[in-house]
């Protein structure tokens, strides 16, 4: 065979990451909000993984925080190839170490090639982020600047669902502030967290199919959208 075949490779498609910030404080469990949140992120995994049609290799990763602190709940791994495990709420709401790990995850070139399309961030949360001892804090501040200044970090495109009415509205405006492209809060109760996934998903899947992922475009309004007949 010629040497010129043997030194043939397909190209493989650069990784997208999608990295979802999960709350999994202990009011998670209220109104079934953890039960929905676990099928909501099934739902979205599972989209991607059936999605033929990407020219993105879509990643997911998804770090919780709760009683255990900041956990890398799911390491980054090809849609297709996660079999997901449900969370568990428990405990209190320490966001800032959420942040300082998902900046570490995105920072690291080990695990994020430098080829790598600009991740996807996903923050979700019911309640006001606390310190260790559980005490309601402004100790995300100074983690979030990091991470939205950091060389990666602050490239990504930046969601955020805010669910009831206890949730912190500054550090979920902070989140998704200062972005290429405008990007709302999302406001949740316990019946709809299914529909911020799905527009999550279809904002994504959109950006994996087009001709350049690399170029970030202006995302649709959810409201615009029938978000429960979307067929990804």
């Amino acid at each position: 065979m010629s040497s010129k075949f043997k030194s043939f490779t397909v190209p493989t498609a650069r990784m997208m990451p999608v990295i979802i910030l999960a709350d999994v404080s202990g009011s998670m469990t209220k109104q079934g909000k953890i039960a929905i949140l676990n099928r909501a992120i099934a739902s979205m995994i599972q989209n991607f993984a059936d999605d033929n049609s990407a020219v993105a290799d879509i990643h997911i990763a998804v770090i919780t925080f709760g009683k255990a602190g900041a956990v890398l709940h799911t390491p980054l791994t090809p849609a297709s190839k996660i079999q997901w495990e449900d969370m568990k709420a428990e405990g209190t709401t320490p966001m800032a170490a959420a942040f300082e790990l998902v900046n570490q995850l995105v920072e690291d070139r080990n695990t994020i090639p430098s080829r790598s399309y600009y991740p996807n961030l996903i923050l979700v949360s019911d309640g006001v982020p606390t310190d260790e001892k559980g005490k309601a804090s402004k100790n995300w501040q100074e983690s979030l600047a990091k991470l939205l200044t950091s060389d990666r970090a602050s490239k990504a495109v930046r969601f955020a669902m805010g669910i009831g009415e206890d949730t912190d509205r500054d550090v979920l405006n902070t989140f998704v502030a200062n972005q290429s492209t405008q990007i709302s809060v999302f406001a949740a109760d316990e019946t709809n967290i299914q529909r911020f996934f799905r527009w999550v998903t279809f904002s994504v899947a959109t950006r994996s199919r087009s001709a350049d992922p690399s170029q970030l475009q202006q995302l649709v309004d959810p409201d615009t959208l029938d978000l429960d007949d979307i067929d990804f």
